[in-house]
């Protein structure tokens, strides 16, 4: 297919025609997330630069299973040996559950921690000085490499209802003992009183807050709202929706968010 292919021909457009069309001025912004508590955050930098009205609102929320749902898992917490952590969510509801259902955790359990903060998190729970925690830096793979060093132990994951692939698989394809707990769930957030087509560009930060925005607003139509995505599963979700992706992040020359959004407003508030 040569170039002139790609050109405007009768009522054909071409991508690139699309999102120019779509390049209006910005107003109204909509970070599907908890306002920052840090008032030197870069949100309030692009609002002040840009004369923008930026709202916060988390499109979702972490419920706790209870204990008498978790029962019907039929899983034995104390049959494991290790417990792989993920996340402070899934340490605030591993010893929650613990908790509610009077079970003691024995000071030999080694816990796998995905990064340096969260076997901090640890802390507020245990004497992590006296317990056996491994951690990666950042990264699954890091933590598969800290868990082929114990194979004989029977690993627990507490997890939510919704959670990433990677894990599991690995623990499958090496034939790891290893038992999946639902611990909490991710729900979408009650968004009725929300004026959603108000908004120039919404910012989208995982799958589950563009399945909220359906669940909301079953009838949603984008029209000349944009959408921001940060990451690649975060912008599949978007396109899979049926939406246009306008704003993608992280990108070389705009790491987070708040840059890539900066790159588009400045485009197409011609500043």
């Amino acid at each position: 297919m040569n170039d002139t292919s790609m050109q405007s021909t009768g009522d054909r457009t071409t991508p690139d025609q699309v999102m120019l069309d779509r390049l209006t001025k910005v107003t109204r912004l909509l970070v599907t997330q908890s306002r920052p508590a840090d008032e030197k955050s870069p949100y309030f930098d692009l609002a002040s630069k840009y004369n923008l009205q930026i709202d916060f609102r988390p499109f979702i929320e972490i419920q706790g299973v209870s204990a008498k749902d978790f029962r019907r898992q039929k899983i034995n917490i104390l049959a494991h040996t290790a417990i792989i952590f993920t996340s402070r969510n899934a340490i605030d509801h591993f010893f929650r559950i613990c908790q509610e259902s009077r079970i003691e955790i024995p000071a030999d359990m080694k816990y796998f921690c995905i990064s340096e903060q969260t076997a901090n998190y640890l802390q507020k729970y245990i004497v992590i000085r006296k317990r056996k925690i491994f951690n990666g830096t950042k990264t699954a793979t890091e933590l598969f490499d800290l868990i082929k060093k114990h194979k004989t132990e029977k690993f627990l994951f507490p997890c939510s209802n919704i959670r990433r692939n990677d894990i599991p698989e690995f623990m499958d394809t090496s034939s790891l003992h290893f038992t999946e707990a639902v611990m909490y769930e991710t729900v979408p957030t009650d968004l009725s009183d929300l004026d959603i087509q108000s908004y120039d560009i919404i910012a989208f930060f995982s799958p589950s807050g563009v399945s909220s925005l359906f669940s909301n607003f079953p009838d949603y139509k984008q029209n000349g709202t944009r959408m921001a995505a940060f990451g690649p599963t975060t912008a599949r979700a978007i396109t899979e929706a049926g939406l246009v992706l306008d704003i993608e992040a992280p990108l070389p020359n705009a790491p987070s968010m708040t840059g890539a959004l900066e790159l588009y407003i400045k485009k197409a508030n011609n500043q």
